[in-house]
């Protein structure tokens, strides 16, 4: 029986992919045993226990991008981590550990040395985390979301993504999506979202253009995150607001434009689906989400607009004769279909299935 230890957690961008690896190896091998590794303060709280898979917790380790307090306690905290995750190990067995990159990651990475398991790491995003190029320096393999994904022998695999989007038909489910959500059958839809944690700016900015895309006849389906907020003027147009979308199936299909941020999970569930979209990427970090929608960008598939330039009168001036251009639309799918493999959970599921049986 093979056992196998996924670590990773935080946001949607570690956990989604988690949890389409472990449907993968599930469907790849009816007797493997999954254990998910996070922290408390994350979303894999809930998320991996409502997937039906373990989950054992360990202290995060954050790993500051520049020196400062906090720099200076990370070994204390790393080598507590890594006595947990040594436990955990010690107690499930596992046959190999794959590390998804964020603060759960390191500890995994270093305990797998340890114990001289075989190590697969995934990184979701076109730049590398710190974690993820460390554990790729050990690792027995790397595997990228992305072509030219700067780790040392990188294997482009995509980025896993669960079977409701990668096999979703958006046409055939687009009626019962909008019934789910309250909307109309037969409007123009604007999904907006900021991934998991939602995002202020699209926040303020997209509901600050009430008024506009009521006039225009553009429902809205608005998911601000579980701490966001928005509250557009109301029209005689459907405003949906959602404080978390557990069926992002049903959003994609209800969606004739999207905007979102450029998280690595976003940009290959929109290029995968085929939904026209408006990235707007986070303007902090190294530089990732701009860089993670630049193939979509480049093939003409989505809009990438900067943070400060996403402003309520840039939406009301651009998003409504956009959402009406069937023509336009119809093209930006196309041309982001076929982009991103469909496949990925399976690819690395196999990867560790070998590495696991090696």
């Amino acid at each position: 029986m093979m056992r196998v230890l996924l670590a990773g957690g935080g946001t949607a961008g570690h956990t989604s992919p988690l949890l389409a690896t472990a449907d993968a190896l599930r469907r790849l091998d009816d007797d493997v045993t999954i254990t998910c590794l996070g922290t408390p303060r994350g979303l894999e709280t809930r998320v991996v226990p409502e997937a039906g898979y373990p989950l054992e917790l360990i202290a995060p380790v954050p790993l500051p991008r520049r020196p400062n307090a906090d720099f200076f306690r990370v070994p204390g905290r790393l080598r507590g981590a890594v006595n947990e995750t040594l436990a955990i190990l010690d107690r499930v067995r596992p046959d190999v550990v794959v590390g998804y990159g964020g603060y759960v990651s390191m500890p995994a990475y270093v305990a797998a040395r340890r114990r001289r398991l075989p190590l697969v790491v995934h990184e979701q995003n076109m730049v590398p985390g710190l974690a993820n190029k460390a554990g790729a320096r050990v690792a027995s393999r790397v595997a990228v979301s992305f072509p030219d994904t700067p780790l040392p022998r990188a294997e482009y695999v995509g980025l896993p993504i669960r079977r409701m989007i990668s096999r979703l038909d958006r046409a055939a489910s687009r009626e019962e999506a909008r019934a789910f959500f309250g909307l109309d059958p037969d409007r123009p839809t604007l999904v907006v979202t900021g991934g998991s944690q939602g995002a202020r700016r699209l926040n303020q900015s997209v509901a600050g253009a009430a008024r506009a895309l009521g006039d225009a006849g553009v429902q809205v389906l608005h998911v601000v995150g579980p701490k966001g907020e928005a509250t557009p003027e109301p029209t005689g147009t459907p405003y949906v607001v959602a404080h978390y979308v557990d069926r992002m199936d049903l959003a994609l299909a209800a969606a004739d434009l999207m905007v979102c941020r450029a998280g690595a999970n976003s940009v290959v569930e929109a290029a995968a689906t085929g939904v026209p979209t408006i990235f707007v990427p986070l303007p902090i970090g190294n530089g990732e989400q701009r860089r993670n929608a630049a193939a979509v960008v480049e093939a003409g598939g989505a809009l990438l607009v900067d943070d400060a330039d996403l402003t309520s009168d840039w939406v009301a001036a651009t998003v409504p004769g956009l959402a009406h251009d069937e023509t336009r639309l119809a093209a930006m799918s196309a041309a982001a279909s076929g982009l991103v493999p469909r496949d990925a959970d399976d690819r690395l599921a196999a990867i560790i299935t070998e590495e696991a049986r090696r």
